[in-house]
């Protein structure tokens, strides 16, 4: 039997620890404070009214403090009970009743005054009824948890209604305003910097002048596209040379000239001997049907535009 009972011991003791049921942690709380001005419950209830009735909901219950702070200053008791608090505590110390009392009634600050000053302190009375408080608030939702800036006859009076001692510490209104918050901003100034780089620009390689060396026969076409055009032998009837530039005939032109092919109002016409069937200088023509003046017909001459109207002009007068 013995040894039953020491083995169901030692089956006890290598059992695992039993799980912890609660844990004790620090934790903070932003509580609200209700600042009371006024000792009259009647007073703060139409204010509550007054304030919150049209939103009920507005706190729905949230923990607050309870700042007595700010209430008129307690209320001693009447002489005749310090007196004999006053008479008592000197009996116990084998001491003479204390009878300096002046003829108002006060008790005179003399050598027994710490003893009265004691009793004084002890008889501070309590400025409001928390009891009365308490279901004002609740009504409104309001929760009180705990009471601040109270004296010692508040504080046991909140006690026994479970609410706690908060520290004394300065409460901020909540209606202070707060500080502007001031955010320093920080802006980038970006110059914009024009950087010049030379550009390499491909030069056209194909010649703007083109050459002409040999003699044209007619039906023989030459034409200088994009350029001017240069005929060193002679250009001969039925022949043409045309020339989105000026065409340059050094030598007898008989056949046709046509410059400035492309709308070029600028090209001129050159000849050494000008006897050409048709010119035409940017769609401006004239042809053999017109005969050439007589002070540039077979003579170096050049053709230009005038306006809309052909101008020839002999060279070298």
């Amino acid at each position: 039997m013995t040894q039953a009972v020491a083995g169901n011991t030692s089956g006890r003791s290598s059992a695992g620890k039993t799980p912890e049921l609660f844990e004790l942690k620090s934790a903070s709380l932003s509580l609200l404070a209700f600042v009371l001005k006024t000792a009259d419950p009647a007073a703060l209830d139409a204010e509550l009214q007054a304030k919150l009735g049209e939103t009920p909901d507005a706190f729905h219950h949230d923990p607050l403090l309870l700042d007595l702070s700010q209430l008129p200053a307690a209320v001693t008791a009447d002489v005749s009970a310090n007196e004999a608090a006053n008479t008592a505590v000197r009996a116990e110390q084998g001491a003479e009743p204390l009878t300096n009392v002046d003829g108002q009634g006060q008790l005179s600050l003399e050598a027994e005054a710490p003893v009265v000053v004691a009793a004084a302190a002890e008889a501070v009375a309590a400025r409001v009824d928390i009891a009365a408080v308490l279901p004002l608030l609740r009504r409104h939702r309001l929760q009180p948890v705990g009471v601040i800036g109270a004296n010692a006859a508040e504080l046991a009076q909140a006690a026994e209604l479970g609410l706690a001692e908060a520290p004394d510490q300065p409460v901020r209104d909540v209606r202070e305003p707060r500080e502007p918050r001031v955010e320093k901003v920080v802006q980038q100034v970006i110059k914009e910097v024009i950087v010049e780089r030379p550009v390499e620009v491909p030069v056209p390689t194909e010649a703007k002048t083109v050459y002409v060396d040999k003699p044209l026969r007619s039906g023989q076409q030459v034409y200088a596209k994009g350029a001017d055009l240069v005929v060193l032998a002679a250009v001969n009837h039925g022949a043409e040379v045309i020339a989105d530039g000026s065409i340059h005939v050094y030598a007898p032109l008989r056949g046709k000239a046509i410059a400035g092919a492309r709308g070029n109002t600028d090209a001129r016409i050159f000849a050494q001997q000008l006897e050409a069937e048709l010119i035409a200088i940017a769609g401006i023509y004239r042809t053999s049907e017109n005969p050439l003046p007589d002070n540039v017909r077979g003579k170096a001459a050049q053709v230009r535009l005038d306006g809309e109207k052909l101008l020839m002009e002999p060279l070298g007068v």
